[in-house]
């Protein structure tokens, strides 16, 4: 029996480690696509939803991907759920295009050390002021998280630029997000793949 349209239901869980995926599409409105635990790499994927529709704890990047909102009031891309500082877990989003209904936000943190990065990625006029969430707005999560943007552009992206605890990052510090090797992928992505 299908669900009820437009509620929360995951359509799609990874804990597994080095998977890979290659375009797929995953379609939801909130909670989508459940990024639990592990090292993950989505190459030309589209991910859509309304609410926090990539979440979870791992250690992921997604590569010239299309993240789709069918938000209808106020929605979120991603919920990273990142706890410990030492964790080398995150969200990656390089060379994406943000597209939809609005707004939204980037990003949410999930716990208090999330960790999400866009880079190259192209967003347009559907991010809400501020463009990120701090999720509770009580735990003081804006001086632990690390959420940055790197050479983004399109309508949208002065609205991501739109808290100071979001970084502007220079080259040396979006370096370890940028490429495969945020996930370890040397061994396990071949390099036709990246």
């Amino acid at each position: 029996m299908p669900g009820m349209q437009g509620w929360q239901a995951v359509a799609f869980r990874i804990s597994g480690d080095k998977a890979f995926f290659s375009g797929c599409g995953f379609y939801g409105a909130q909670d989508t696509l459940c990024d639990d635990a592990g090292r993950h790499y989505f190459k030309e994927c589209y991910i859509e939803g309304s609410i926090d529709f990539i979440f979870g704890n791992g250690r992921s990047m997604y590569k010239d991907c299309e993240l789709h909102s069918i938000a209808t009031r106020f929605g979120s891309i991603a919920a990273q759920d990142r706890n410990i500082a030492d964790e080398k877990t995150g969200f990656s989003f390089v060379n994406c295009r943000v597209t939809g209904t609005g707004p939204l936000y980037v990003g949410r943190a999930m716990g208090q050390y999330s960790r999400i990065v866009y880079a190259y990625t192209y967003f347009d006029d559907v991010v809400a002021h501020g463009g990120w969430d701090d999720w509770d707005h009580v735990s003081n999560k804006n001086k632990t998280v690390f959420f940055g943007v790197y050479k983004c552009y399109g309508p949208g992206v002065g609205a991501v630029r739109g808290v100071s605890w979001a970084r502007e990052l220079d080259y040396d510090t979006a370096h370890p997000f940028l490429a495969k090797s945020f996930v370890n992928g040397r061994h396990w992505i071949s390099p036709s793949d990246a």
